[in-house]
């Protein structure tokens, strides 16, 4: 079985790692080829190009990227067809991903395509699962509410599960541990801010999160900043003036 598996950010490019994980337990032999992160690239898939260069978004600052990011499209779908998998999945990133199904899919019909990460039809945009059904033969959700969106414009959809579900419970120990890791203080307040993961969120909201965390009532908290490490050090950059106790964290510990 060929599979060609597309993501476009950090967050789907762990969804494609633990997919293709539960891909070869169930189907021994199977081939990747794609667009990956460095996750998916550790489980075999050799990317075409950077996976970064498709983390983009608003008018803004794709703009400026327009023909790089139309040059990338043209590779991906050209390689797709080339290598004719079994099936096309790609994962969330619709603004990138959903135009690589539907060129495919109008080249070559044959090509199965999944598109995982069901768009929120329920709270924007609903004519997104009509357009969709002209190309995406199967999506998985998430949700479970979210079947029935699609379904009823004609396309399969699966109720995967959401990957927060199946991390394990933190043991008490866990926690002490962290804390004595980053030198967190359990007497104070502890505060976890989540200013995006891709660079034009964290320039777009930090400053607005650093502002209201400048407020007094704020004073005694200690933050935690988890993000990716290769924005580390623009959210190191930004919070470092705030006068609590700022701490930094990605899967390689913390940044000092």
């Amino acid at each position: 079985m060929k599979v060609f598996i597309v993501a476009g950010e950090s967050s789907g490019d762990r969804l494609g790692a633990d997919l293709m994980r539960g891909l070869r337990k169930a189907v021994p032999g199977v081939e990747f080829q794609g667009v990956a992160g460095p996750e998916m690239q550790v489980q075999g898939v050799d990317s075409l190009f950077d996976m970064s260069e498709l983390s983009v978004m608003g008018l803004v600052e794709i703009l400026p990227k327009y023909l790089g990011l139309k040059r990338r499209l043209a590779q991906t779908v050209g390689a797709a067809l080339i290598w004719k998998p079994d099936v096309l999945i790609t994962i969330d990133s619709p603004d990138f991903c959903l135009r690589v199904a539907k060129a495919v899919h109008s080249a070559d019909p044959s090509i199965k395509t999944v598109h995982y990460v069901a768009p929120t039809v329920w709270a924007w945009r609903p004519k997104r699962a009509r357009q969709m059904s002209q190309f995406i033969d199967h999506v998985l959700a998430l949700f479970p509410f979210e079947p029935p969106y699609m379904e009823a414009e004609g396309i399969e959809c699966d109720f995967v599960g959401h990957p927060i579900a199946g991390i394990p419970k933190v043991s008490v120990e866990q926690i002490f541990e962290f804390q004595r890791r980053i030198g967190l203080n359990p007497k104070y307040p502890t505060l976890v801010i989540l200013p995006g993961s891709r660079s034009s969120e964290v320039k777009r909201l930090l400053p607005v999160f650093c502002e209201v965390l400048s407020q007094p009532e704020f004073a005694q908290s200690q933050l935690i900043f988890p993000t990716l490490p290769h924005l580390a050090e623009l959210i190191y950059d930004n919070v470092k003036s705030l006068r609590q106790e700022c701490f930094v964290v990605t899967g390689e510990g913390p940044v000092s």
